[in-house]
């Protein structure tokens, strides 16, 4: 893993169109062999997207393999890369908005697309926040993931087996929290909500943290530039009268949101999860 890490040091380095084209090289030769990752991507497709072509979403979910592996590639960029470099290629719309960040607990919602670790490194520019994660089992990768997130501010990343409680503390000290709400982590804590249709294991949790903290929910989606420029971050405003009191209500319109920005990027999107592996009782499952 020392030896990866140091290969990544050095893509760095790269212009970034050199390092985005070599990102999708990469990204197309995986498609081509990882046949286990292909076959989940489609499978996602073609229960999100029914209403396109077999080619049409075989072509997305290459696309999505490019993206991906260039998107993990230019993570050199964020992690070692000066901060003039980084705020020269980092374009943010509209202005970040700090001022409602400092002004009372705060939930940055920034679902699974590509380019989410440009979000997060855009904010620890900016600001002191916190962040939850899944501990790495190699424990170089491990530190150099939490280093790379946390290397310009403060930033508390805490263990997802830690629970809920530090990050409510966090909050209520002030730190806005950095949430990544739409993996499935199994039935606990979670209630199956439609997305695209079909019944997901959802994470209640923003919607519960919004209602426990009185935070407001900000969503954030980050995204590339086109021809290679960099990278674009888009602060949505604040949801209004969210949570409410149906929590479940709350996590159907936490899914839709995540919907439409799918369908604007769709190549960009994580299809590449099991997005649909924990199914209803009795229900069987779609990956084989």
């Amino acid at each position: 893993m020392r030896l990866v890490l140091g290969f990544m040091w050095l893509l760095h380095w790269l212009p970034l169109p050199v390092l985005g084209r070599l990102g999708e090289a990469v990204g197309s030769l995986l498609f081509a062999l990882v046949a286990s990752r292909r076959k989940i991507a489609l499978t996602n497709l073609r229960l999100c997207l029914p209403h396109l072509s077999e080619d049409e979403r075989r072509r997305i979910a290459k696309r999505h393999f490019q993206a991906y592996t260039r998107s993990v590639l230019e993570r050199s960029v964020l992690w070692w890369a000066s901060e003039a470099r980084l705020k020269r290629l980092i374009r943010v719309e509209p202005e970040m908005p700090l001022a409602a960040m400092h002004a009372g607990p705060t939930i940055l919602l920034c679902p699974h697309f590509v380019c989410l670790d440009v979000a997060g490194v855009s904010i620890a520019m900016e600001t002191s926040a916190c962040s939850i994660y899944t501990r790495q089992q190699n424990k170089v990768f491990d530190e150099a993931l939490r280093k790379g997130r946390s290397r310009f501010r403060p930033v508390k990343i805490f263990s997802r087996g830690e629970g809920v409680k530090p990050i409510i503390r966090a909050m209520r000290e002030g730190l806005p929290f950095f949430m990544l709400p739409d993996m499935d982590f199994g039935a606990k804590d979670a209630e199956f909500v439609p997305f695209f249709g079909i019944p997901a294991a959802t994470l209640t949790a923003p919607a519960r943290l919004a209602a426990a903290t009185g935070a407001k929910v900000i969503p954030v989606i980050a995204s590339f530039l086109p021809d290679y420029k960099g990278w674009k971050i888009r602060f949505y405003p604040a949801w209004e009268d969210f949570p409410g009191k149906d929590m479940v209500a709350a996590t159907r319109r936490m899914n839709a949101f995540i919907e439409e920005r799918v369908l604007e990027n769709p190549e960009e999107y994580f299809w590449a999860h099991k997005r649909f592996k924990t199914r209803p009782e009795g229900e069987p499952g779609f990956y084989g």
